[in-house]
């Protein structure tokens, strides 16, 4: 079944969207995006997991009762094929989600992340909840095959605590509804490309982001993930690949788009085949059926010539923005005076000079963040580095910005 394809299988729950009780409803709901999000790994459910979740719904069975049935389902089978195989993931990870997301429970912390993964992927994934332990890369088709370039895994936990606390300490009031938004994009864009997790990673950050909306007090129609969990996950990779090369840059526009659409009514056209890095002239314009954003207010990220606008966190900012979390963290960290690289990964804790120097120095360099003490002589046995004007600009904008 092709990606771009809708849910038939479980559209059948719209009835129960339409005329079911309150309880109906939510159960429906819940259940429609648990298995929606089962496409973001090409998977499907099964036909017995849509009548238990329909039994489910009408109360018939509790939450707790539907997986027990799955699992004694699956354990009956004396014969396996790829295909049954597939499905246990999709049904019990399905199973699984329908009863998270039905919990008002949330811990915003690393371990509730992590725990999170453990409870979405229980008994399915004997590493469930567990840090890999090596680096991974994955073939993209909306790259032509290239990869997002993920976090080491010596730094996962420690890039976890970061973000998670950094975002603890925003403050979200004063903005407006664009800011909201693409203050959200980059926090929740910089949480999927850690990608602490061998699997399931994509998944489990669409749950958090659901549960993490709601903790805001948004109102989260959890339908956009299970019709477009697809198009979620592709906005990550292009919101976090770079390739100058190529002359591509990193486009957090399509993800801004997804959550225009969900936490502002939008109207963009959510297909996957206008984030693919060379779209046909037919796919290169994304369409908006809105002429106005669900707020009223115009569309900031499209100018006149419509082209896009790669947004910042303010338009208050517009001279620089960091292009990644990691440049972001070493403007934050360091100070005006020159430091040793190794003085600098010393301020983050990590050790891994060869990959510290590819993720953090190369790009602050190229993006004129950093500035060297011996400019001519780059691998001078006594370099050091400070961050430039431009820099500086931006950081005291931003702690300004967090106070």
């Amino acid at each position: 079944m092709s990606k771009e394809k809708n849910n038939d299988d479980f559209s059948s729950f719209d009835e129960y969207l339409r005329q079911g009780e309150p309880s109906q409803k939510e159960s429906a709901e819940n259940w429609k995006t648990a298995i929606g999000l089962q496409a973001v790994d090409g998977l499907q459910p099964s036909a017995y997991l849509i009548d238990v979740a329909k039994r489910n719904i009408e109360g018939e069975i509790s939450l707790d009762e539907t997986r027990k049935l799955i699992d004694s389902y699956y354990q009956s089978k004396t014969v396996r094929t790829p295909k049954d195989e597939d499905e246990e993931e999709a049904d019990k990870v399905s199973a699984n989600i329908a009863k998270i997301l039905a919990s008002k429970t949330f811990a915003f912390n690393t371990n509730g992340y992590v725990s999170l993964h453990r409870r979405i992927f229980e008994g399915v994934f004997k590493h469930a909840g567990e840090i890999r332990q090596y680096d991974i890369s994955k073939k993209e088709w909306v790259l032509e095959g290239d990869s997002v370039n993920y976090l080491n895994w010596e730094d996962l936990r420690r890039a976890l605590d970061w973000d998670i606390e950094q975002e603890k300490n925003f403050q979200y009031k004063g903005l407006t509804d664009d800011e909201k938004i693409e203050h959200i994009v980059k926090f929740i864009s910089g949480i999927w490309q850690i990608h602490p997790f061998r699997e399931g990673n994509t998944r489990t950050t669409a749950i958090f982001t659901i549960q993490y909306l709601r903790s805001l007090g948004y109102e989260v129609n959890n339908e956009m993930f299970a019709k477009h969990s697809w198009y979620f996950r592709n906005a990550l990779v292009r919101a976090n690949y770079r390739n100058i090369q190529k002359g591509i840059d990193y486009s957090p526009i399509y993800l801004v788009r997804f959550f225009r659409n969900l936490l502002l009514k939008d109207g963009w056209v959510l297909k996957n085949r206008y984030l693919h890095i060379r779209p046909t002239d037919d796919w290169k314009e994304q369409p908006n059926l809105n002429s106005q954003t669900g707020s009223g207010q115009k569309n900031n990220f499209i100018n006149k010539e419509g082209e896009e606008n790669v947004p910042s966190l303010s338009q208050a900012c517009p001279k620089f923005v960091p292009s990644s979390s990691q440049v972001e963290e070493l403007i934050i960290r360091i100070n005006k005076d020159y430091l040793s690289i190794g003085d600098i990964m010393n301020l983050f804790g990590l050790k891994n000079r060869t990959r510290f120097r590819k993720e953090y120095i190369t790009p602050a360099l190229a993006e004129g963040a950093l500035e060297m003490k011996y400019p001519n002589t780059p691998r001078h046995p006594r370099q050091q580095y400070r961050m430039t004007e431009l820099a500086k600009t931006w950081k005291e904008w931003y702690e300004k910005k967090n106070k």
